[in-house]
């Protein structure tokens, strides 16, 4: 992972990602666990938020998957949750459901404890999919190996908007 104390304030990366998603005209919608709606929370902060943030949801369990998300038991096959595949998925699925330029997920153990699926507290998996033509997926694991439980909220969530801060400059940048 990133070291922590480089990484911009929450606040700051919602800021820069709205900014291009704006001039961008691009919207945005966000499926999250164990960031437990900070990504969402800083998104909608910035004034001017209905012109680029769809929707979102807080999957924090199967049963809010299959509520929220719309998940059965066909679609978790040979997938769980806390992994790049489960975390591109539901990138792609909270795009497709709000009909938005971009799906950003993450999905982790935030701590103090591991995952009931062995992953070490401090784990996540983060990813983003879609782009104007659909086809972009980006997907990173990260550990931060800290069992504090606020602390790695903050990070995972830092973390899923630097990576699509980068992949949204990224392609600005491309000829």
């Amino acid at each position: 992972m990133s070291d922590p104390a480089a990484l911009p304030p929450l606040h700051t990366l919602a800021h820069d990602v709205a900014a291009l998603l704006k001039a961008r005209r691009e919207t945005v919608a966000v499926a999250e666990s164990s960031a437990g709606g900070l990504v969402s929370a800083a998104l909608l902060a910035v004034p001017g938020a209905s012109a680029y943030f769809l929707g979102g949801a807080v999957v924090y369990s199967r049963r809010a998957g299959k509520a929220l998300m719309g998940l059965t038991a066909a679609d978790m096959e040979g997938m769980r949750a806390e992994t790049e595949p489960y975390a591109r998925m539901m990138a792609a699925r909270v795009r497709d459901m709000h009909r938005a330029t971009w799906g950003l997920c993450e999905s982790g153990a935030a701590g103090p404890s591991g995952s009931p699926y062995g992953d070490a507290p401090g784990h996540v998996c983060v990813a983003v999919a879609g782009g104007p033509e659909g086809g972009i997926v980006h997907s990173r694991t990260l550990a931060t190996g800290l069992p504090d439980r606020p602390a790695n909220m903050d990070l995972f969530a830092r973390e899923l908007l630097r990576q699509f801060d980068e992949l949204l400059r990224s392609l600005a940048a491309a000829p």
